[in-house]
Formats: structure tokens, C-alpha cells, sequence
């Protein structure tokens, strides 16, 4: 059991082309399938974005517990979506995390660091390939 701090909930209706809304109404969207012409949202980009965000809020705990002061930093996460067997999917996951003023033996030390406290890291360890990218913050 976990010692719970929150918990949501969003409904989706009509899967890849239908509607998911939040409980609480702040998330309230159409999605399409991947490769949809237009502007659209699909459960791939809410995972990025979700996970981009969750990772990124983890790099500043950890910048925090090890007292480092003055980096600067950005969290992109990739997702991909594939086939694994027929009719089997899943996804392969990259994080890059781009530092300022930060060397890169201490930056990678913080990444491995925040992978190991992010929720989202911690739901896909063993069961999604994530790979871990550390580059220099380009302004």
C-alpha cells in the first residue's frame, strides 16, 4: 500500500476518437489516433506531457536533497507507441533532461536520482524500455 497524498479521475468515452474530461474539469478534450490530421490530443501526448512534468518536478527534489543551487534545467520526455506481438502494444520511453550550470558526471548523478523518485519512472520501471538522456541546456 501507498500512503496516499492525491488521487484523480478522468472518463474517457469512444477511445482513440472520443472525449476524455477530468474530474475536475480542467482536462476536457477531444483525442484522435496517432497520425490524425489537425491539431489533436491523443493519450500518447497526455503520457509525454504527464511524464515530462512528474520527471521534471522530481529533478527539483533532487537538486533540493543534494543542496545544489543555481542549475537551471528542462525535461522532455519522448513516447513512442508500437507493436510488441499482434495485437499487443506498448511503448518505449526517453527522458532528456537539459542542464545549465551543472557538470555532466552531476547532472547524470541527479537524473538516476529522480528516476528513482518519480511516480511515473517508478509505474513503467520493468515493464517499459526508458532510456535516460542528459545534454547541456542550450539557451
Amino acid at each position: 500500500m501507498i500512503k496516499e497524498i492525491y488521487t484523480t479521475r478522468a472518463t474517457a468515452k469512444g477511445g482513440r476518437e472520443g472525449h476524455v474530461k477530468s474530474e475536475n474539469g480542467e482536462l476536457d478534450v477531444d483525442v484522435r489516433g496517432p497520425g490524425s490530421p489537425g491539431n489533436y490530443l491523443n493519450p500518447e501526448i497526455m503520457f509525454a506531457g504527464g511524464f515530462a512534468a512528474c520527471f521534471d518536478n522530481a529533478i527539483i527534489g533532487t537538486l533540493k536533497i543534494k543542496k545544489i543551487k543555481g542549475a537551471t534545467h528542462e525535461t522532455t520526455v519522448q513516447v513512442t507507441i508500437g507493436e510488441i506481438e499482434k495485437n499487443q502494444y506498448g511503448f518505449e520511453i526517453t527522458i532528456e533532461v537539459a542542464f545549465a550550470g551543472l557538470d555532466m558526471k552531476t547532472a547524470n548523478e541527479v537524473v538516476e536520482y529522480a528516476h528513482q523518485m518519480c511516480p511515473y519512472s517508478n509505474a513503467t520501471r520493468g515493464n517499459v524500455k526508458v532510456d535516460l538522456a542528459v545534454k547541456e541546456l542550450v539557451n
